[in-house]
């Protein structure tokens, strides 16, 4: 019926299905018996604040911002209380709030506040990370490092791609109020 050879083969391919059955499909490693305390719990090993989709608006001159999504992986509130960069020696956190029909920017009192394992949305017209008076021109695909500081003095540091954005016509020089005549006009927050 089968020869040696062929019954061989066919050991040889069941032994290779059991043993890639123990693997994990998604990296082809081996599974462990039993998980380590820091797989069995992922927020142990994972820093406190991470940031996704880091960027920041590309300008000649004068003022730009930073824009990205704070995650927060611990089990309490983190606030953000300040930011630096090479690019700008003054930075401050941001936000837009309507005041007196007209929608302007201005420092955010007591920072930035990410909720335990919540996101907060840095964006142009929201709130946002500003750098006056910055050092050199952002092009498009700049790499910008940063650091954000939180009220316990916990630090994330960080790398933002520099990236055209029109928006809404905001603009980000001082004393800029956002919508004065335009409406909802914004540019850069």
């Amino acid at each position: 019926m089968f020869s040696r050879r062929t019954l061989s083969a066919a050991l040889l391919f069941a032994a290779a299905v059991t043993l890639t059955g123990c693997s994990s499909p998604a990296t082809g490693t081996a599974v462990p018996a039993s998980p380590s305390p820091a797989a069995a719990s992922p927020s142990a090993s994972a820093p406190a604040l991470t940031i996704s989709d880091p960027w920041v608006k590309t300008a000649e001159k004068g003022m730009s911002a930073a824009f990205g999504t704070l995650v927060n992986n611990s089990d309490n509130e983190v606030r953000v209380v300040s930011g630096a960069s090479p690019l700008s020696s003054r930075i401050e956190l941001h936000e837009v709030v309507e005041a007196e029909g007209k929608m302007v920017m201005r420092p955010k009192e007591g920072g930035f506040v990410i909720p335990a394992h919540g996101t907060h949305r840095l964006e142009p017209g929201g709130d946002h990370i500003m750098l006056m008076d910055i050092t050199e021109e952002v092009r498009p695909g700049a790499q910008i490092p940063f650091t954000l500081t939180s009220d316990g003095g916990a630090t994330l540091k960080f790398t933002a791609t520099g990236k055209d954005f029109a928006g809404g016509k905001e603009d980000y020089q001082p004393g800029m109020d956002m919508g004065a005549d335009k409406g909802t006009d914004e540019s850069a927050g």
